[in-house]
């Protein structure tokens, strides 16, 4: 089980120090001084107040007023996130894991993918951010080996809460679809957890259109609760997904993207336009498989098309990255985009691309149509 969370304007919640977490390897001095941190921060952001309109009842997009950061609802459903999020890989950089949330959060975002897998138990975050104004999104990530049956979806879901010292999420993601679990069962196992409070809505995560369709029909057959959001990976140069295919599942059945990888691994940061830097992911032994895909042919034909779309970057006095961010954003159906980030110079970079999307207009993202050269042929254009 893999866990996320957002920040609203629920209550500020601490830990309920009665019910001792037995899943704490951490030492007490540790907990305590990181505790401290959260507590600071966490005040500063109740000083902050409200980041969205109480009162805005229609489904568009709304702005922070003191952080400049706008909201979108989660879908069609009543939930509203951040259009940006900091993704689940921040933990993996855990000298800076706590500055770079901080950052995230004191600039609005409010969405935060915490997956436990990538912190491997040392860094005890989910013992430390109850002390945020927050909500919190589980990801029920079983892989194939495990599966989404009724018993992992309904387990998972109860260990995590349990290691969260919470009573419910708000939003469970079961991801990867599961050919070994008949999607009745993965629909009703859904249903329960939320008619018994352990959660608000569910979503899927690289899911197709047909499997997500398939859902909704089994929801909508025994009366029981579909899917409001897909997590899909989605960048200039990987579209037809969000673009073709998910627009229509967002008009009629409501459900909304939130999308990763903004960057594609850090290949649209232009970093790698001379090779492979030796501090890159891409030098790493583990992504031998992104060096593979940068030296590739295709890969340098992206980095000359990226090349070009900075000359536009720099006309609209922005970088590279914070176009791509922005482009990514003017998708209609996109409700949230999460962030990499591994540093906070990075992540401050990267948030400045709120104040770029005003700039991506009808004629600028035409541009960049002309440079890229993949537009999906859709039938209607679901961008602002």
């Amino acid at each position: 089980m893999q866990v996320s969370f957002a920040c609203t304007d629920h209550g500020l919640k601490a830990p309920r120090s009665s019910e001792p977490n037995k899943q704490n390897t951490s030492s007490p001095n540790t907990a305590s001084a990181a505790r401290a941190r959260f507590r600071t921060v966490a005040l500063i952001a109740r000083s902050l107040g409200s980041f969205t309109h109480r009162h805005h009842i229609s489904l568009k997009e709304s702005t922070g007023k003191l952080t400049g950061m706008k909201y979108r609802n989660l879908g069609k459903s009543g939930l509203r996130v951040s259009c940006l999020g900091l993704g689940k890989h921040f933990l993996i950089y855990k000298p800076v894991a706590e500055q770079l949330m901080t950052i995230a959060y004191e600039n609005g975002v409010n969405l935060f993918d915490t997956a436990e897998v990538y912190s491997a138990g040392k860094f005890r975050l989910l013992d430390l951010v109850c002390l945020y104004k927050a909500f919190f999104l589980s990801f029920s990530r079983a892989e194939t080996e495990r599966g989404l049956s009724r018993k992992h979806i309904i387990e998972g879901l109860k260990g995590s809460l349990q290691r969260l010292q919470l009573e419910y999420v708000d939003v469970v993601f079961a991801n990867r679809p599961d050919s070994n679990t008949p999607m009745e069962e993965i629909v009703r196992a859904m249903t329960h957890i939320i008619n018994h409070g352990m959660s608000m809505y569910w979503g899927t995560s690289r899911w197709s259109a047909m499997e997500i369709m398939e859902a909704y029909s089994v929801a909508r057959q025994f009366n029981l609760i579909p899917p409001v959001c897909e997590q899909a990976e989605y960048h200039l140069f990987q579209r037809d997904k969000v673009e073709m295919q998910l627009p229509e599942l967002y008009h009629k059945i409501g459900v909304g993207v939130v999308s990763w990888s903004p960057l594609a691994c850090g290949i649209i940061t232009g970093k790698y336009e001379n090779g492979i830097p030796e501090s890159s992911r891409a030098s790493l032994k583990s992504y031998q498989w992104l060096k593979e895909k940068i030296l590739s042919e295709d890969g340098r034909k992206q980095q000359a098309k990226l090349k070009e779309l900075t000359h536009i970057a720099e006309k609209l006095s922005c970088t590279l990255p914070q176009l791509a961010i922005a482009w990514c954003l003017r998708n209609e159906g996109v409700s949230s985009v999460l962030l990499g980030t591994s540093n906070p110079a990075q992540l401050t970079e990267n948030l400045g691309a709120i104040q770029v999307l005003p700039k991506i207009t009808a004629h600028v993202a035409s541009d960049i149509d002309k440079i890229l050269g993949n537009r999906p042929q859709s039938k209607k254009d679901y961008h602002h």
